[in-house]
């Protein structure tokens, strides 16, 4: 009886920082968002944040959302151990969350007047590790919306209709190709469905175990 307490309880832990996630990622990006000068989230996609002075907030940031990504994706491993999705999503989510990780450790480059200081319009070229950062969120979130996709899928033949809805909406939104002259403000919207799907599995995960 002790060994299975403990495993439940380390399955909670698992998936209490998965669900917690979401809402750092967010009360970070929305605190640096008001009060880093020059930032508009108009111009400026959130990834921006992570480069400046102040850049390591932002870095920090996507690197703890990425672990609470890995341990969403080990704590559903746990869990769903039958049905539809029961290896891809742990796998899915895994991914997400090695995406998140990498995308704080390569940043975008400075441009379009952010930080301060930085000339107006887009950078000359793109570095490597410009390109290596949009990589790793593109791969991020569509490994996301996959997960989403399965999700439905499995809600579909449990019959939970609602949820099968709401997985399949949260997919079409992250694969949603990307337009040019609201790209910011897409990749911010992209990010809070995504953050909020993980929190929702998360807390569902979280009362099944």
């Amino acid at each position: 009886m002790v060994t299975v307490t403990t495993g439940v309880s380390a399955v909670h832990r698992l998936l209490t920082v998965g669900a917690l996630a979401g809402p750092v990622f967010f009360a970070s990006a929305v605190a640096q968002a008001l009060t880093r000068e020059g930032f508009d989230i108009t111009r400026h996609p959130i990834s921006q944040l992570a480069t400046g002075s102040l850049g390591w907030i932002q870095i920090t940031t996507f690197v703890l959302a990425g672990a609470g990504g890995l341990a969403l994706a080990a704590g559903a491993g746990r869990v769903l151990t039958e049905g539809t999705g029961r290896r891809a999503l742990p796998i899915l989510v895994g991914i997400f969350g090695i995406g998140m990780i990498a995308a704080g450790v390569f940043t975008m480059d400075p441009e379009n007047g952010f930080p301060a200081g930085t000339p107006d319009g887009p950078v000359a070229q793109t570095s490597w590790h410009g390109v290596a950062h949009s990589v790793a969120a593109a791969l991020s979130f569509t490994a996301l919306a996959v997960a989403a996709v399965v999700l439905a899928v499995r809600c579909a033949r449990r019959r939970a209709v609602p949820a099968a809805i709401g997985n399949g909406a949260a997919a079409l939104v992250l694969l949603l190709p990307m337009s040019p002259d609201h790209l910011s403000v897409q990749i911010a919207v992209n990010g809070l469905v995504a953050f909020t799907w993980t929190t929702v599995l998360a807390l569902s995960l979280r009362r099944s175990a």
